[in-house]
């Protein structure tokens, strides 16, 4: 997880990205920052409202705000889409996570707008009301700031914040693609030319490497993979149900829903869970968890990985929930099952 959150930062040409959020701000009508998953701002603020300017200056109030975009973020990223809240001054705010693969990244915070009173009861509070009093002592102009915040209709927020949601995870999706393959053009030539005994490993900074290694080691932990536990995974003699399989043996690092799988085979979840147990003899949970511990064990026998990389790298959050189920199919931790693993060569 770690290393996909700092892809989000390499890929980043910040001079760029700021001119596109800049333009989305004016094209929008809200003001727009870009932060990563830890909520710390990857830009600075475009189109940003004097009346919460004047917050963000405050200390106290700042915290308010800082907890408003968390807040957002983590309910966007457990959404998988925007979310719309009203912030601790009852300003219409949006977070829209950017989503790799499913892994919340960071995400862009847009709004600083209000609503009608009818529309603003669609909308739930993500912090408790501040107090305009504490803003006295900052300025005089408060008040004017805080009626100078432009009026916009639900409709049109929603149109804007699905479009900026769609637009920049297509443009971060891209610029990964063409970074990994940046990265996997360099292993080739690495591995060519130490082949050839053309130049040595001091000619390669230190994140080449390990960019070249991580590729390495993933081709090969994948394609070992493909030959043994997906090969007999990732088929399903039900046609209805191959692309269910597919999407769960190519994106091993993700939690599945059984109503996503469903609708990937266009069907409902009742029938998807009746043709689901007849395809494998077990329910769709049970197969799923079960496929993950075969996914780790390879991991475990092929790769140094720690052990909490590889519950994430099989779509587990945390660690000791992974070293729990483990456990729970394997009768061992997977510390002891790498060891004994070892053991046996």
């Amino acid at each position: 997880m770690k290393n996909d959150h700092q892809l989000l930062l390499d890929i980043f040409d910040e001079e760029k990205w700021q001119i596109l959020q800049n333009s989305l701000a004016q094209i929008t009508g809200m003001a727009i920052i870009t932060v990563d998953y830890k909520g710390v701002p990857i830009t600075t603020h475009s189109g940003r409202q004097n009346f919460c300017g004047l917050v963000r200056q405050n200390g106290e109030l700042s915290r308010h705000c800082e907890k408003c975009d968390s807040r957002g973020g983590l309910e966007a990223s457990r959404l998988n889409k925007p979310y719309i809240y009203l912030c601790h001054y009852n300003i219409v705010d949006a977070a829209i996570p950017i989503l790799v693969n499913g892994k919340y990244m960071g995400a862009i915070m847009a709004g600083e707008v209000f609503l009608s009173p009818e529309e603003m009861q669609q909308l739930e509070p993500i912090c408790i009301f501040s107090s305009k009093k504490k803003l006295e002592k900052e300025a005089k102009q408060y008040n004017q700031y805080y009626n100078e915040i432009p009026l916009m209709s639900l409709e049109r927020i929603n149109m804007s914040v699905n479009m900026i949601f769609h637009l920049c995870n297509y443009i971060v999706s891209e610029a990964i693609e063409k970074n990994l393959a940046y990265s996997m053009r360099e292993s080739n030539v690495f591995l060519n030319n130490l082949a050839l005994g053309i130049g040595d490993l001091s000619e390669y900074p230190i994140r080449t490497l390990e960019s070249i290694k991580d590729n390495i080691n993933r081709i090969i932990t994948d394609t070992h993979i493909q030959k043994t536990v997906i090969a007999k995974n990732n088929k399903a003699s039900n046609k209805i149900l191959q692309p269910a399989f597919q999407y769960i043996s190519e994106h091993k690092n993700e939690s599945h829903s059984l109503n996503k799988m469903a609708a990937l085979c266009h069907i409902s979840p009742s029938y998807f869970s009746r043709l689901f147990a007849k395809e494998t003899g077990e329910n769709f949970s049970i197969y799923v968890l079960r496929s993950k511990i075969d996914w780790a064990k390879q991991l475990l026998e092929l790769t140094g990985k720690s052990v909490s990389e590889i519950g994430m790298d099989v779509g587990f959050s945390d660690s000791a929930h992974f070293i729990k189920t483990f456990k729970k199919y394997e009768g061992i931790t997977p510390s002891k099952y790498r060891a004994f693993c070892r053991e046996s060569i």
